[in-house]
C-alpha cells in the first residue's frame, strides 16, 4: 500500500488522474464489479469524470464490462470489473527451506511458480535462483504478457544472520546477508521494478490485498513458517516501521511450558516441531513437502499446537496491551485442519488467562494460506502501481 497517499476523496482535477484511477481500481478489487454509478457515489467525483477514468482504463485492458443489470427503470446498469490478464507480477518468497518464484495475474491468482528446497538460503542462491527463474517464467510468456509485468516483489527475513542457531548453520554462512543488496542486485538485470519488504509483513500485506475483506480495521497478524512472524495493520492500512520490521513479534518474550523464558520463535515456530520429529527418528523434512498435508503422527501435532498456542496466546496478551486489537489473525505453512486447531487452542487460552482490563480479541483464521508469503511479494509492485491505500476507499 501507499503509505503517501492520504486523500480520501478522490479530486476532479485533471492532474490527480493518477491517483483517481488507482481509486477505482482499489474500489473494484475491494468490492468486486461495479457499475460507473456506484463508484461515482463512493468515490465523490462526478459522473463525467467517472465515465472518462473507466474509459480510459478499459482501453488500457485494465477493466472490462460485464453483462447489463436490468432494473425496474431507467437503462441497465453494466457493472465493471478487473481483467485478469491487465497485468502481472513476480513474486519472490525467500524463506529459510526453501524459494518461490510466482507470477500472479491482475486478480490475484498464481499463474505459475518454482519451487526451490534448500537448506538455508544465501545471497548468491537467491540471486541465481531469480534470474533463471525470470527467464524460465518469461519463456512461457507471449510478448504482450511479458510487456504487462508490471514488476518484482520479494518477501525475505529481516535479519536473518541473528538466527543462525535456530537454521543450525553456522554463523558466518549467513554473515553474507548483512551487507548485501539483495535488491540491487536483482533490479541489475530486471527491466521493471524491484520492491522488498519483510517476509511476515509481506503476508500480512497479501491478507490486506487478497483476502476476505470483512476485516476489522486494526488486526494483528501471526504468519507460522520455519520462524514465526507477524504484520500489524491500522487503520486499514499496514505499518512496516521506519525500518519496515514493525511487528518482529517472533522476537516478544514468553514461557515455554516449564516456565522458561523464551522468546516466542522458539515455542511457536515450525523449527520446533521439525526438531521434534529429527530427535524422535523421524524425518523433519517432511512437513516441507506439502503444506496441504503432513505425513505425520498426530502426536507431535498436538503437543506443537498446543505449546505453539500458549506462547501464541501470551504474545497476543502482551501486544493487545499497547494497541487495542479488535482482531488477530493466524496464517502459515500448514494443513488448513491444523491451522483451524491452533487457532482454537490460542483462543482458549486467551479466555483462561484473561487480563484484568484488557479485552480479548476475536481469533481469525487466516485467509490465504502457506502462498500468503509470496503472493505478498507480488502484492508489492501491484499496491504501488495500481491500488491506493485502503483507508482512502470510501464505505459509503
Amino acid at each position: 500500500m501507499d503509505a503517501q497517499i492520504t486523500t480520501v476523496r478522490g479530486s476532479n482535477q485533471s492532474g490527480m488522474r493518477a491517483h483517481n484511477e488507482r481509486l477505482v481500481l482499489s474500489l473494484i478489487r475491494q468490492m468486486g464489479p461495479q457499475p460507473k454509478a456506484e463508484i461515482a457515489r463512493r468515490t465523490k467525483l462526478s459522473a463525467q469524470t467517472v465515465s472518462v477514468i473507466m474509459r480510459a482504463l478499459e482501453a488500457d485492458g485494465l477493466l472490462e464490462k460485464g453483462t447489463p443489470v436490468r432494473g425496474k427503470v431507467g437503462q441497465p446498469s453494466i457493472p465493471m470489473s478487473l481483467v485478469a490478464d491487465g497485468a502481472y507480477f513476480l513474486g519472490l518468497k525467500v524463506g529459510r527451506r526453501s524459494l518461490e518464484l510466482i507470477l500472479t495475474d491482475f486478480i490475484g491468482t498464481v499463474v505459475t511458480r518454482i519451487w526451490h528446497p534448500h537448506s538455508f538460503p544465501t545471497p548468491d542462491r537467491v540471486v541465481e535462483f531469480t534470474r533463471t527463474g525470470i527467464a524460465t517464467i518469461f519463456d512461457e510468456l507471449s510478448s504482450a504478457q511479458r510487456d504487462r509485468v508490471a514488476g518484482l516483489g520479494i518477501a525475505l527475513p529481516f535479519r536473518i544472520w541473528d538466527w543462525a542457531n535456530t537454521l543450525e548453520t553456522a554463523g558466518d554462512e549467513l554473515d553474507a546477508w548483512r551487507d548485501r543488496d539483495i535488491a540491487g542486485d536483482i533490479t541489475a538485470f530486471c527491466e521493471f521494478p524491484v520492491y522488498l519488504q519483510n517476509d511476515a509483513s509481506a503476508a500480512c500485506g497479501a491478507e490486506l490485498v487478497f483476502g476476505d475483506q470483512d476485516k476489522s480495521a486494526e488486526f494483528l497478524y501471526f504468519f507460522i513458517g520455519y520462524f514465526v512472524g507477524g504484520g500489524l495493520v491500522m487503520d486499514n492500512a499496514l505499518y512496516t516501521g521506519p525500518t519496515g520490521n514493525a511487528a518482529a513479534l517472533g522476537s516478544i518474550p514468553v514461557t515455554d511450558q516449564n516456565g522458561s523464558p523464551r522468546q516466542l520463535v522458539d515455542v511457536a515456530s515450525l523449527a520446533e516441531l521439525e526438531h521434534a520429529l529429527n530427535a524422535s527418528g523421524q524425518s523433519g523434512a517432511d512437513i516441507w513437502t506439502s503444506p496441504n498435508s503432513w505425513d505425520i503422527s498426530d502426536r507431535f501435532v498436538e503437543d506443537w499446537t498446543t505449546s505453539a498456542a500458549q506462547g501464541l496466546a501470551k504474545a497476543i496478551a502482551s501486544a493487545t496491551c499497547v494497541i487495542d486489537f479488535e482482531c488477530v489473525m493466524i496464517d502459515g505453512w500448514m494443513p488448513s485442519v491444523v491451522r483451524h486447531s491452533l487457532v482454537r487452542k490460542v483462543a482458549e487460552q486467551l479466555e483462561i488467562n484473561r487480563i484484568a482490563g484488557i479485552d480479548v480479541p476475536e481469533m481469525r483464521e487466516g485467509t490465504i494460506g502457506s502462498d500468503a508469503r509470496a503472493l505478498g511479494a507480488a502484492s508489492l509492485p501491484l499496491s504501488n502501481r495500481f491500488l491506493v491505500d485502503s483507508k482512502a476507499i470510501l464505505k459509503g
